[in-house]
């Protein structure tokens, strides 16, 4: 299985597996079979308006604005997804992979829209599907789209299992990455957590630190707890006390709590 390594601020690798091909193409079709069924429901119901006379498609205006309510949600499916279901569509989840950003985090908006409007391997497959039918009628111009599609196709394959980092061209330039998420966590796999109103932070010095450095800290913390690294706990505590000069006796996996509790209280006031 492919293993992602990406270097912190705090000068520690921390290690992610990649999504494998199987997962994202498992992903892709769960998410295509959503989109389509969208569509022909969509579709149906339209038709059962026009027959029952509650709606006319006679305006040019009234034609376009229902070919729009279809076609929205099938183009923006994944970007609306990504960003309110914090880098993961339906087949995503289903699969157990997310889109976090480079340094392991939550991944921004317009990181989402990026590798959103650059799809290049979900625009091949959607080609091919649409032009193949009619090779034998339209002859070299199809035939020319399906292997432009094929090519882009291969190169987003290629650039998976070569680049360091698996990432499709829409990766690349987004910063982001697709990653395996562990089905049982008991720990979120955002920087958010819940604290309480009468909550009193420990540490205030936290807000010194970038969202950079809180999600390598989140990252820290989860990993250490999932393989039961108390060494990596340990190097992280110590570098942040170090950094912003706080002083405490706490065990690191409680100190790197606290640090995420007080980073959560204090930045939402």
């Amino acid at each position: 299985m492919p293993i992602i390594k990406i270097h912190t601020n705090f000068n520690i690798d921390l290690e992610f597996e990649a999504a494998e091909f199987h997962r994202r193409l498992g992903a892709w079709a769960i998410d295509l079979f959503i989109q389509v069924f969208y569509i022909i429901i969509a579709s149906k119901i339209v038709n059962i308006l026009r027959e029952g006379k509650s709606l006319s498609l006679d305006d040019a205006y009234d034609s376009w604005g229902i070919s729009l309510l279809l076609i929205l949600p099938f183009f923006l499916y994944h970007v609306v997804s990504e960003i309110t279901m914090i880098g993961q569509s339906i087949g995503k989840k289903l699969m157990n992979i997310r889109v976090v950003n480079e340094n392991g985090g939550r991944a921004s908006i317009s990181q989402y829209v990026i590798r959103w409007l650059i799809r290049t391997s979900d625009l091949s497959i959607l080609l091919i599907i649409a032009y193949l039918p009619y090779a034998a009628v339209y002859g070299y111009k199809a035939v020319a789209a399906i292997a432009g599609a094929i090519l882009l196709l291969f190169a987003d394959i290629v650039l998976v299992a070569s680049a360091k980092k698996a990432q499709r061209l829409g990766d690349m330039l987004a910063g982001t990455i697709l990653i395996r998420t562990n089905p049982v966590g008991s720990i979120s796999d955002t920087v958010f957590l819940e604290v309480a109103d009468g909550y009193i932070p420990s540490f205030p010095q936290i807000m010194q630190l970038s969202d950079k450095d809180i999600n390598a800290i989140k990252s820290i913390l989860d990993t250490s707890r999932k393989k039961g690294d108390f060494q990596l706990a340990a190097m992280a505590t110590e570098k942040i006390k170090s950094h912003l000069k706080i002083e405490s006796s706490l065990a690191p996996f409680d100190f790197l709590e606290v640090v995420m509790k007080d980073y959560n209280y204090l930045s939402t006031k």
